[in-house]
């Protein structure tokens, strides 16, 4: 069965994480998955304190930037945590942000390059090699780990492009789709990552359910225009994005309101706690091997979702 968390996002108070682990982890959840963006908080250390909360929470990180950290260095990381809760980590690896990257002075000349090479050291040093590497972006001599693991986690790369979603499936053991993660997206990421046997899928998908589906609507239609602008693969993926596309630069956020409710229910977590349930089952059929629901980013209106997620998961149990 796929796997079902909770995103924990860039903005919420980083001493929050335990609590929010906790809870999930008690209340019949699968997963924690954390979220880090420059220049919020860092995602290892949110894994490490989630990890060493728990007993059986698995907690993805999603994602590092390729070049934000040296690859020995990540690998490092990666294996600490591993260590720290054995099975339960879910490493990501991403170009990051260029524009971010550039501000801190590491933006690659080839991002796609960068990744590659970072993906392909970092599995090796996690698989206990010695590794020498000259590479363009990535140099290596004579590094090993002291203390690998005994089974390396997959790595997952938070891609979305075609060139990147192929070089996921070539040298990765998987992707993590941001949001919105539709079915129809998940189909044509694992289409253009080559369908590798083994492949695994991580989504994080929009959630905000209330008791009325009219005031779910409300709350995310201003999200969903700003992608519709953006032309987010999630949603130019989907069957009936013209006509999507077409309401929304005729009736505005108004005119997504009051789209057809298998269309919301297509684009995320989003309504009643039956059309969440709905969510997630389509999410299953396209192939997704772990799901985070991903609350709104203010936490005071995002925190009381962990509710109907366990509510959600406990329904599966």
């Amino acid at each position: 069965m796929t796997a079902l968390g909770m995103c924990f996002p860039r903005t919420y108070p980083a001493a929050l994480v335990r609590d929010v682990a906790r809870r999930l982890d008690q209340g019949g959840a699968d997963e924690l998955w954390i979220i880090e963006d420059c220049f919020f908080t860092a995602g290892p250390s949110l894994v490490s304190a989630a990890l060493t909360s728990t007993e059986r929470l698995k907690v993805g990180l999603g994602i590092v930037p390729a070049v934000a950290r040296t690859a020995a260095v990540t690998a490092m990381e990666f294996a600490t945590l591993e260590a720290l809760g054995p099975g339960r980590f879910i490493p990501g690896i991403g170009h990051g942000v260029q524009e971010w990257m550039g501000q801190m002075g590491v933006k690659p000349k080839s991002p796609l390059t960068t990744l590659e090479e970072v993906t392909t050291t970092v599995t090796r040093l996690l698989a206990g090699e010695n590794v020498n590497f000259e590479g363009k972006a990535v140099y290596l001599k004579d590094v090993k780990l002291d203390a690998p693991p005994a089974e390396p986690p997959k790595i997952l790369l938070g891609v979305m492009g075609p060139k990147s979603m192929a070089l996921a499936g070539r040298v990765a053991g998987g992707v993590v789709l941001a949001e919105p993660a539709t079915p129809a997206y998940v189909r044509q990421s694992v289409e253009l990552a080559g369908s590798p046997e083994g492949f695994v899928v991580a989504v994080f998908t929009a959630m905000c359910v209330r008791g009325d589906r009219k005031a779910a609507y409300e709350w995310t239609a201003p999200w969903l225009g700003w992608r519709i602008n953006d032309n987010h693969p999630g949603v130019t993926a989907l069957p009936f994005f013209d006509d999507l596309k077409k309401l929304f630069e005729q009736s505005g956020v108004e005119g997504l309101v009051g789209m057809p409710v298998d269309w919301w229910t297509q684009i995320g977590a989003i309504g009643t706690l039956d059309d969440a349930a709905a969510h997630i089952e389509a999410l299953e059929a396209a192939g997704v091997d772990h799901i985070g629901l991903f609350p709104d980013p203010e936490v005071e209106h995002g925190l009381p979702q962990l509710d109907y997620v366990l509510e959600l998961a406990q329904s599966r149990s």
